[in-house]
């Protein structure tokens, strides 16, 4: 039976809710009820902790130097007030954390500790909607998006393909008080230009060949809900018409005759192309135009917001392995720079398919590195790459890609000088050089640098105090 990853709770008095109870398929959890925190155990790989009040408690600021790169995720309720910069900022003080709503879906195993200052709240909560709201551009985003949410007006979802415009339309209608109501995602680009209106906007029995009962059609089946119409700009003239009559008149009229249906839906269009311009070439209706661009939301492309990267990339590690039944892998530091510096002309949806490509072809080693993203490389020129965005920490050392390589390093080192040498110092260094290596690609994380090299915890940590690794651990801690 495989081993849980351990999630350890700091709820500081507050009510579990029996969520650890829900947790339970996914996490080994432990709970600290206490109104104030106790350090978790060793082996914990994500410390969860409830946030009260506007500082963490100086017990929890004093055990940050004990627990090192451990992951830490702040929860809040659902219903609590948003925190203003302020006080995310001090709670932000602890290092490495992540922020989220406590709720029925576990956290999510293989969260990894994040460089750099606190993202904002709405970042976290972008998360619940399938969003990464790190950079300014997509803060952009979120906020229109709520703002429409707000509401009934149409919106249009402009971008690059590949940018998540249906992530985004599938957001709106979450937030909104229509949520659980319907949701009808309809891709123009896809149904032949015969047949359009009558997916659209229905038929009654006989209007054609085939119509041999009355079909109520897509605009009917998202009543009460929201219909997102992809690919916008494929539909022809005579389906934009009929369109247009129903963002103006709220009602559908059936091919084939028949009483027009009043419909109340929220219409959410998508395009990624320059709809403006085929106004001005005859081939979109200026009218209809105007009726769909209510509320516009620009998506950036992914190489405009390249601190993202990173994030969407574990986002997609963890979902990946999900699906295909994998344990969460990890992804070596000196990848973050190298996802940074890409083109990523197929956006968002590039960059899921590298992922999942990586996790499928790496079996079961636990550890992506640079040269399992080399396929991409093959595809961009020198000069397509971005300049990269921060330098490769000088304390991260590359690990081997396989274990298959390790003979390799320890060739090197088996040419006996003429001077003779000390083989169990040789040994020893190496095994110091190694076990570093293993700590500095999980982040400190013993448990799973033990796996990496095929040790018990137990055995990491004997050989940990018998190479008097302790200090140099500290010591690499305090100059990163």
């Amino acid at each position: 039976m495989a081993t849980l990853p351990r999630l350890h709770w700091s709820t500081l008095g507050t009510n579990s809710q029996g969520l650890e109870h829900r947790w339970s398929h996914v996490w080994d959890v432990s709970v600290d009820r206490g109104s104030a925190p106790a350090l978790p155990p060793r082996d914990t790989d994500l410390w969860v902790v409830s946030v009260q009040g506007e500082w963490p408690p100086p017990e929890l600021l004093r055990m940050m130097g004990e627990v090192g790169a451990l992951p830490i995720l702040l929860a809040l309720e659902p219903e609590a007030a948003p925190l203003s910069p302020k006080v995310l900022a001090e709670w932000g003080t602890l290092g490495s954390v992540r922020w989220g709503l406590l709720g029925a879906e576990p956290p999510m195993p293989g969260l990894r500790p994040r460089s750099g200052v606190t993202t904002q709240l709405s970042a976290g909560q972008a998360l619940q909607y399938g969003m990464v709201g790190v950079s300014l551009r997509m803060q952009e985003v979120l906020t229109r998006a709520k703002a429409a949410a707000a509401v009934r007006a149409t919106v249009l979802l402009l971008g690059e393909s590949g940018t998540g415009k249906e992530v985004v339309a599938r957001a709106v209608h979450t937030m909104s008080p229509e949520k659980a109501e319907a949701f009808v995602p309809v891709h123009c680009g896809a149904i032949p230009e015969n047949l359009i209106e009558s997916e659209l906007f229905g038929y009654t029995k006989g209007a054609f060949t085939d119509a041999r009962k009355d079909t109520p059609g897509k605009f009917r089946e998202a009543h009460g809900g929201t219909i997102f119409l992809d690919e916008v700009g494929t539909m022809p003239l005579s389906a934009q018409v009929r369109l247009l009559r129903v963002l103006q008149e709220k009602e559908v009229q059936p091919l084939g005759g028949g009483s027009p249906v009043k419909v109340d839906v929220r219409v959410i269009a998508a395009t990624n192309q320059d709809l403006w311009k085929m106004v001005q070439e005859g081939k979109f209706r200026e009218d209809l135009f105007y009726r769909l661009e209510v509320v516009p939301i620009q998506l950036p492309p992914l190489r405009e917001r390249r601190e993202e990267v990173p994030f969407l990339a574990q986002h997609f590690l963890t979902r990946k392995a999900r699906e295909h039944g994998l344990y969460p892998k990890a992804i070596h530091p000196s990848v973050d720079a190298l996802l940074m510096s890409l083109p990523w002309p197929g956006n968002v949806r590039q960059l899921e398919n590298a992922i999942e490509r990586a996790i499928i072809l790496t079996a079961t080693r636990p550890v992506l590195t640079r040269e399992d993203f080399a396929f991409l490389m093959d595809r961009t020129t020198t000069d397509q790459l971005l300049p990269a965005p921060s330098p490769i920490p000088s304390n991260v050392v590359p690990l081997s890609t396989s274990q298959s390589e390790l003979p390799s390093l320890a060739a090197t080192m088996t040419e006996l000088p003429p001077e003779g040498m000390d083989l169990n110092q040789v040994v020893s260094d190496l095994e110091k050089k190694l076990m570093l290596q293993s700590l500095a690609v999980t982040r400190g994380n013993k448990k799973r640098a033990a796996e990496l090299l095929g040790l018990k915890r137990t055995t990491f940590l004997e050989k940990m105090k018998r190479l008097e690794l302790e200090e140099d651990e500290a010591a690499g801690a305090e100059e990163g």
